[in-house]
């Protein structure tokens, strides 16, 4: 899909303005997420390098003759629709830039450790005294308070202290990441939900206010039925590889020529899979024939499942249970991902036009709304590539004083061919 800003329908953040002080993933996920939604977004990074993730490849994006660029793939997907301003926020002019941006803005976002930015006058507190109307997002490791909030956080290693990987993995095997930063992302939904509930308060107050989020407490949150069944009898879940720990069978299975996954979530879907499978007496078993039974033998009935799946292929299965109302499907890779026709018709693979590479295929946004439609209003920026339009529009500096800033390597011009 090629896409484009319509001015049909405005997107629902519209006029909101938000200064994006953070880097890696976290914040990042946060900050496209209100550009999707139609929030200006100007993103502060380091002049010379830029946000961290910009330089974690391969892969990166490509120019016209085939050439890398200065893009990788992990930074282009969480930085679309932002503008880059390339600013040195360690020089004193630099941190004058960030309080006079601040002032003209809604919100701001920054993962710095706990206390950093206060060191150049850029805290909440100092920050409020600019602007009272300002909501103010720290993402940390840690939280701003409590013993650890000094340090630093990781995906890796939130996913390991959260819990998550105490329960992912196969039963004898060890302890496993999942295979994206999801600590990183699901803290960037918690933020962003957090920032829209105080646009929502500050309607009714008139006032911003400082919220602290971190890996730490979000990988706890969604920890979710498994956290909450320690909590209720006291024991650590073990891990249980692809299985679910309440629900038999729920699991991948061999076929012929790979893995289906059964999903099976009731009674009566284990009854019509039986049928289907031409073993109808499992259904009947005593041992089997409701999910607490199941549950209770699943050392035996998994084993049973997985003789009979193996006699057919993926595509069999699947269309003989599909047609039966039981949930199961194949286990994709990614290039089976991208052309599937579900992924092409709901839109969420898309193309932007990119000022080097000519265009770049991004991951879609998930949102369908239908009076006020996301819009992607650009793609992943180069690094510096709007210092000149951010500061002349949005701060009304001069063109003598934006080359004088550049000369001073307080701000880093666009490089871009």
């Amino acid at each position: 899909m090629d896409c484009k800003m319509t001015e049909a329908a405005k997107p629902p953040l519209t006029g909101l303005r938000v200064l994006d002080l953070s880097r890696i993933l976290a914040g990042p996920t946060a900050t496209q997420l209100m550009s999707d939604l139609g929030a200006e977004v100007i993103k502060i990074e380091r002049p010379g390098k830029g946000d961290d993730t910009r330089a974690w490849g391969p892969p990166f994006l490509k120019d016209a003759d085939g050439n890398d660029t200065a893009e990788s793939a992990y930074y282009l997907c969480a930085n679309r629709g932002k503008k880059s301003l390339a600013l040195n926020i360690a020089s004193a002019e630099g941190q004058q830039i960030i309080r006079e941006l601040a002032a003209v803005s809604d919100i701001l976002v920054e993962n710095f450790k706990a206390g950093d930015l206060a060191r150049y006058g850029l805290d909440y507190e100092s920050l409020r005294d600019v602007n009272p109307r300002l909501i103010y997002c720290s993402i940390t490791g840690f939280g701003q308070t409590g013993p650890y909030a000094s340090r630093a956080g990781y995906d890796f290693l939130i996913q390991g202290m959260g819990g998550i990987m105490s329960l992912t993995g196969e039963v004898d095997g060890p302890p496993t990441k999942v295979g994206v930063g999801i600590a990183d992302v699901m803290c960037g939904m918690y933020a962003t939900t957090a920032i829209l509930s105080a646009v929502h308060a500050r309607a009714a107050s008139g006032e911003g206010q400082h919220i602290d989020v971190s890996l730490f407490d979000s990988q706890i949150s969604w920890l979710i039925n498994q956290g909450t069944a320690f909590l209720t009898d006291g024991k650590p879940p073990p891990r249980r590889g692809n299985e679910h720990p309440t629900i038999v069978p729920y699991s991948t299975f061999p076929a012929t020529d790979g893995d289906v996954i059964l999903a099976i979530g009731n009674d009566g879907q284990f009854r019509r899979f039986c049928e289907v499978a031409g073993h109808g007496m499992l259904a009947d078993d005593p041992r089997f024939a409701t999910n607490v039974a199941r549950v209770e033998n699943r050392a035996v009935l998994v084993p049973l499942l997985g003789e009979i799946t193996r006699t057919r292929s993926v595509d069999d299965w699947v269309s003989a249970l599909e047609d039966k109302a039981v949930p199961c499907g194949p286990v994709q890779d990614l290039e089976a991902v991208f052309s599937h026709p579900v992924t092409q018709a709901r839109e969420m693979k898309i193309t932007l036009p990119h000022p080097v590479a000519g265009s770049v295929d991004l991951i879609g946004n998930p949102l369908k709304m239908s009076g006020t439609p996301v819009a992607y209003q650009g793609a992943p920026p180069t690094l510096g590539q709007h210092s000149q339009a951010v500061l002349a529009e949005v701060l009304g500096k001069s063109q003598a004083e934006i080359d004088r800033l550049a000369q001073d390597d307080i701000i880093e011009k666009d490089r871009t061919p």
